[in-house]
């Protein structure tokens, strides 16, 4: 069978830090099942990233975004069999969630592939074993106070059960 080298993905992503902790998602299927995320997904047809990353982060949140600045975008890339391809490229843009109103929804199914809303985690607590590529380059940004503009491809990359 003839398998195509690279599935890319583009998506759209709101990093919401306090006092050095970070609001994240539980995955339950796909690359980054059973590691925290970022609220976000994937580009709505017809919106601007900011608007999608706007819905997306209210929708898997509960909080209203009120101010948000683009930080830049970056890709991951990883091997991951999925259909005919052997590796995955994720493009993501990267919001700072500046302002917001509401408390986060922190226990209601709210999608098919997460298990909870959100929860607040403590960024010395965010590692490879339990973090998405995206989660580890938000905790760099908030570390450094700086968004480092620069793709990361892993070789190694395991789905965890």
């Amino acid at each position: 069978m003839w398998h195509k080298e690279i599935h890319v993905d583009f998506g759209v992503y709101g990093i919401i830090a306090a006092s050095n902790k970070l609001l994240v998602t539980k995955n339950s299927t796909g690359p980054y099942k059973n590691r925290f995320d970022l609220p976000g997904g994937k580009l709505d047809d017809g919106k601007s990233s900011y608007d999608t990353m706007v819905k997306k982060v209210s929708k898997t949140t509960g909080l209203q975004v009120l101010e948000a600045k683009q930080l830049g975008t970056v890709s991951f890339s990883y091997p991951w069999q999925y259909q005919n391809y052997d590796w995955r490229k994720h493009v993501c843009t990267f919001y700072q969630i500046v302002d917001y109103l509401g408390v986060p929804i922190t226990s209601e199914k709210q999608f098919v592939n997460l298990d909870t809303g959100v929860i607040w985690i403590d960024i010395e607590d965010l590692n490879l074993e339990n973090s998405s590529p995206l989660v580890l380059k938000a905790k760099e940004f908030i570390l450094l106070n700086e968004f480092v503009v620069t793709d990361t491809k892993y070789v190694h990359w395991s789905v965890l059960d």
